[in-house]
């Protein structure tokens, strides 16, 4: 078991994180604009009979995504996507074989926690400059309050909008816990397993879901600290109301768990 548990750090570490087309984060955009492509290559598009949510490759084979996502049976994800009205040539599509959600997730209530799932992947991924692995975080690592982190998705470009056909990315600084649980912010809802960024008018949207917040850590590589949840019901840009992320951080040992069990199951 320790062995695997090693295996799989080496995995999703090693060689991880890094895009071979850097992502343009020189423009300090506020509501988002079409991110360069191919610059996120561990962003996946969850798809079932039409596109659904994002999703972040954390292995060949395993892809980490929302629990709130999945509502149907048959899903596949996309690899090396970027224009979706477009067969620009690098896209993999790739069934899904299983789906793992959290034991504690509650689909009556996203504010309880636990919106988190991994999914198994019928076949690995092919690395290559279009597809990469992003990061993980360390076990309860933590993010610093205005750390400029990095939304990316097909969502709605604004509330009631229209869906984006090319990937687009946001820069969301984290709102720290102490100030997105205050009464006047999220409050309650906003748990020490949640991360929070954004606010005012940069904001995720619907059909942001399930894809990651790009981190940037000190060894220059990126790191999915995120799993977008949920955003306020009034609309996607609502003051005091920034959007609301699993906290990757705080479930590294379940995805490991998850992991380490289904590889040893296959053998």
């Amino acid at each position: 078991m320790e062995l695997a548990l090693v295996l799989l750090f080496v995995t999703t570490v090693s060689g991880c994180g890094v895009s071979s087309f850097p992502p343009d984060t020189s423009q300090r955009v506020v509501n988002g604009a079409e991110a360069r492509p191919y610059s996120w290559p561990w962003q996946v598009s969850l798809e079932s009979f039409y596109p659904t949510c994002g999703g972040t490759l954390i292995a060949p084979n395993w892809v980490l995504t929302a629990a709130h996502c999945i509502t149907f049976h048959t899903y596949r994800v996309v690899v090396a996507e970027h224009d979706m009205s477009l067969d620009e040539g690098p896209e993999q599509s790739i069934r899904v074989q299983k789906i793992i959600i959290h034991p504690k997730w509650n689909d009556n209530c996203v504010s309880c926690g636990n919106d988190i799932a991994l999914l198994k992947l019928e076949q690995s991924a092919v690395l290559n400059e279009n597809v990469q692995l992003a990061c993980l975080p360390k076990h309860g690592e933590t993010l610093a309050h205005n750390q400029p982190c990095y939304v990316t998705g097909w969502g709605r470009l604004y509330s009631g909008g229209p869906r984006a056909a090319k990937l687009q990315q946001a820069l969301l600084p984290v709102v720290g816990h102490n100030i997105c649980s205050q009464s006047d912010w999220w409050g309650s809802s906003a748990k020490t397993t949640m991360v929070c960024a954004g606010g005012e008018s940069k904001s995720a949207c619907h059909g942001d879901s399930g894809g990651p917040l790009n981190c940037k850590g000190r060894d220059g590589r990126w790191y999915v600290q995120g799993v977008t949840s949920f955003v306020d019901g009034r609309g996607c840009n609502t003051p005091r109301r920034p959007t609301v992320f699993t906290r990757v951080a705080s479930f590294i040992p379940w995805i490991m768990q998850v992991t380490t069990l289904n590889r040893l199951k296959k053998k």
